[in-house]
């Protein structure tokens, strides 16, 4: 009997294990390819206002960050760097800062989503009609699969 219950633990840590690497490794294997570097800085070019994503916020981790740029155009938003990869990453527009996913909820019903975010070195989203990101501060990557907080980056 002790040996079922053995195999039956240790097979059950091996199916927990292995879902866990899938859902971490699917966004991967899957993301399309990320924007040239050319790409990248041509739309940027015209960016109103720029902002530094860093690992060193209070909500990032081993496995929740972001470092580069991100630059704030009338019509896009450009990510030059890299994030942590994962599933279901939104970006949204805020009008205060945030660095934890405890900042974020209580106000993520007056963010904007500005859209999916499919690649993790470097993205291009266009920004929907009708909003202005001057009316805004700040920029946040959230996990919405997980409600985690990625980063995020005050650009004015």
């Amino acid at each position: 009997m002790r040996r079922f219950i053995v195999l039956g633990l240790t097979h059950l840590t091996a199916l927990a294990a292995g879902f866990a690497l899938g859902v971490y490794l699917l966004p991967i294997l899957t993301a399309p390819p990320s924007p040239d570097q050319a790409v990248l800085q041509e739309q940027a070019k015209d960016a109103m206002f720029t902002a530094e994503l860093t690992r060193e916020l209070k909500g990032s981790d081993i496995l929740h960050w972001g470092e580069g740029t991100i630059s704030i155009t009338p019509t896009n938003i450009v990510h030059e760097g890299k994030l942590a990869p994962g599933p279901d990453y939104k970006l949204y527009l805020l009008t205060e800062f945030v660095e934890h996913e405890d900042e974020f909820l209580p106000i993520k019903d007056q963010a904007q989503l500005i859209g999916d975010i499919k690649t993790f070195n470097g993205f291009v989203l266009s920004v929907p009609e009708g909003i202005d990101p001057a009316d805004y501060t700040t920029v946040l990557v959230w996990c919405e699969a997980f409600s985690e907080f990625i980063t995020a980056a005050k650009f004015r």
